[in-house]
């Protein structure tokens, strides 16, 4: 029996049909697997490695919002996780078309290259930073040290440096801007430590295994120079003297007290008691900071009072990153990336000495300048005055000059 022809056309229309809603739904599925597969490979410009070359442009303000987590992290937590919700939640109990679809991908593509160009945004101002602090630096030191480049480096001109070969990192220590934590990192990073909770204050002081650049030959000291990354973290100079006077003479110190306690009373107290002749303890900030201006001190200096331009010789070992405490972390986790350190290690953030004591902040520093009289801020200002020059910090007090 013979099937009308228009009962053949109707079937044949409708195995066209099926077979073109396969084939279509097909090439759907392909294009959401790509879709998903792809989006953690979009492309993200890093910033380039120090040193830079580019024009100098003014350093941005301390008060930069802390953000430390790396490109991959971005990309990974923001893009293919964002783009992969929206991809199944919002196709529930609703059919999805051609055109829904492409909204969807167009929109996550969107959200997900405005996160990277943030982040690539953020770099490329931390590297422009670098440069600028380096500029600066560099200008400072051709016009107040000419010449100092073309001096031999001695090893007590590297006496605070330290050495982490692995990494091929130098250092300097300067005490009151985040050394401990820095030396907690370097330890993990030579593998002495695992972690850096796992590592006390005092061991982080005084059983780092550390090697200081000073106790390689000068050949071993001029290569590293040369070849390795040369770190410093400096800290506005009146906080950091603060913080220091505030860690030795205010809490409990077997070292400090008697060392130097004892001296600065003797010298600068008028009727002392025989208790605090005795023990040294009761130091006032404004006794601290006449033995500091005092240029017969009954007692030496000491480093974590000393100026970082006597400290660690910034115009004579020419340092590729500067990094400043008030933006510590995210300076020193920009540097880790720098130099390939493992992506599981952060900068540390604890603060183990005197715990329950609130951080040396600007309003604290405030407040102790202002025991002193005007004639006694000028003098302690001179005193730092290349630190403020080296490192861009502003006038503390406007009627400084």
């Amino acid at each position: 029996m013979k099937l009308p022809c228009s009962l053949l056309c109707s079937l044949w229309l409708l195995l066209l049909l099926g077979a073109g809603s396969l084939v279509l739904l097909l090439h759907l599925q392909d294009l959401s697997d790509t879709v998903q597969h792809q989006t953690t490979g979009v492309n993200v410009v890093v910033a380039p490695r120090w040193p830079v070359e580019k024009v100098r442009e003014p350093e941005p303000e301390p008060g930069h919002r802390d953000l430390c987590c790396s490109v991959q992290e971005v990309m990974s937590d923001n893009t293919a996780g964002s783009l992969k919700v929206s991809l199944e939640d919002s196709t529930v109990g609703q059919p999805v078309t051609k055109r829904h679809r492409k909204l969807l991908l167009k929109t996550n593509f969107v959200a997900s290259g405005s996160a990277g160009k943030d982040e690539d945004q953020r770099l490329r101002w931390l590297a422009r930073t670098q440069e600028s602090r380096r500029h600066l630096l560099a200008d400072v030191c051709a016009k107040y040290q000419p010449g100092i480049g073309e001096q031999r480096i001695s090893q007590r001109q590297v006496s605070r440096v330290y050495v982490e070969d692995r990494s091929r990192l130098l250092y300097c220590e300067v005490p009151k801007a985040g050394c401990s934590n820095w030396k907690r990192v370097l330890m993990v990073l030579g593998g002495s430590a695992a972690s850096t909770r796992d590592i006390p204050h005092d061991a982080a002081h005084y059983a780092n295994r550390l090697r200081r650049l000073e106790s390689y030959g000068h050949a071993g000291i001029i290569e590293r120079l040369r070849s390795y990354t040369k770190v410093l973290f400096v800290r506005e100079p009146f906080e950091r003297l603060v913080s220091a006077f505030r860690d030795k003479f205010e809490s409990p110190n077997s070292y400090y007290h008697p060392v130097f306690g004892r001296p600065i009373i003797s010298r600068y107290r008028a009727n002392a008691t025989s208790v605090a002749l005795q023990t040294g303890a009761g130091v006032t900030f404004r006794e601290f900071v006449q033995y500091l201006l005092d240029v017969r001190r009954p007692v030496g200096m000491d480093i974590h009072w000393e100026p970082v331009s006597q400290l660690c010789n910034p115009c004579l070992l020419w340092y590729n990153f500067i990094g400043k405490f008030e933006s510590l972390q995210e300076d020193a986790n920009f540097l880790l990336r720098r130099i390939g350190a493992p992506a599981n290690l952060t900068f540390p953030d604890f603060k183990d000495r005197n715990p329950l004591a609130e951080r040396t902040s600007s309003r604290i520093t405030q407040r102790y300048f202002e025991q002193l009289n005007a004639t006694e801020r000028q003098k302690t200002f001179d005193f730092y005055y290349m630190d403020y020059l080296m490192f861009n910090y502003p006038k503390p007090f406007k009627d400084l000059h």
